[in-house]
């Protein structure tokens, strides 16, 4: 059985409610105001929390593409000056503290590389939580579980060698592993959502689901197979500009999705088979042989 996990007050694992994030990640464009508007809208669909993407450009921004140029809402920039745009400084992470916490929700961040954890220790987050494409990067698994808070990891485009080789590192303690698929959107022939149960039957602890899929379906499935915690990236609006937005569930998706998941744990029960109370008058007039 997975081993149960704590994120702020929250208990997850197996037997507890579906810790649910909706990841704003820099679908709010590199505007404050935006954010805010998100993460108030997020705790109003039921979401458990909202998680955001720190990088540090010079570091993260290989350097044959950084004077690449594009089209952005800032006009025909460099993709370094893109890159700078959407992220968040100080100033901005603290009013996103105490309005997260004004506002009653969780928060934390995807960290890309060793000094957006340094920058990040700055903030009483909940957790950490290791992108796909951060996954064999070990020296930066060393670095946030050396913090000590509790760490979620996904593992799109991973081959089980390389997720096991990242358990090996940080090991299992106050860990939750999330299966994922690296494409956005992603075709539903690619989701592979089995291989939740297969991560379940091998690491002992909690297991859960990010989903970059068009709709809701395949993330309710998830929680049928066990998922103990879900993340879908969330937006105001999908037809906002960024990358991510297409495959963003706007608030009244995400409310659905919550109450989906909701019912759906309510529905899959103990598996102990029993006659309940509710049945007895059926039983009583319906069955020729009691």
């Amino acid at each position: 059985m997975p081993n149960e996990i704590k994120i702020n007050n929250r208990k997850i694992g197996e037997g507890n409610p579906v810790y649910i994030v909706a990841e704003i990640g820099i679908n709010h464009n590199g505007d404050l105001n935006t954010a805010k508007d998100m993460i108030f809208s997020a705790k109003d669909t039921g979401a458990d929390a909202v998680k955001f993407q720190k990088r540090t450009p010079e570091v993260c921004v290989p350097k044959e593409q950084r004077n690449i140029m594009r089209e952005t809402p800032w006009g025909y920039i460099t993709y370094m000056e893109y890159r700078e745009r959407v992220e968040f400084g100080e100033a901005d992470y603290r009013e996103i503290n105490r309005f997260c916490k004004e506002t009653g929700i969780d928060w934390f961040v995807s960290v890309w590389d060793e000094p957006s954890v340094d920058f990040m220790e700055k903030f009483d987050i909940v957790c950490y939580k290791l992108p796909s494409a951060s996954l064999t990067d070990h020296k930066l698994l060393q670095k946030v579980r050396a913090t000590g808070r509790p760490m979620v990891i996904s593992t799109g485009m991973s081959t089980p060698e390389q997720i096991d080789e990242a358990v090996k590192v940080i090991g299992l303690k106050d860990l939750v592993i999330l299966h994922s698929t690296s494409c956005y959107p992603c075709d539903p022939a690619e989701l592979n959502l089995m291989v939740i149960s297969t991560l379940i039957e091998k690491y002992n602890c909690p297991i859960g689901y990010s989903g970059h899929e068009v709709g809701l379906i395949p993330s309710v499935v998830s929680v049928g197979l066990g998922a103990s915690m879900v993340e879908r990236h969330f937006t105001l609006d999908r037809a906002m500009w960024g990358s991510d937005q297409a495959a963003s569930v706007e608030p009244g998706g995400f409310r659905r999705l919550v109450k989906y998941i909701r019912v759906t744990e309510m529905a899959l029960g103990d598996g102990v088979k029993c006659v309940y109370d509710s049945e007895k008058s059926s039983m009583q007039k319906l069955r020729r042989y009691l």
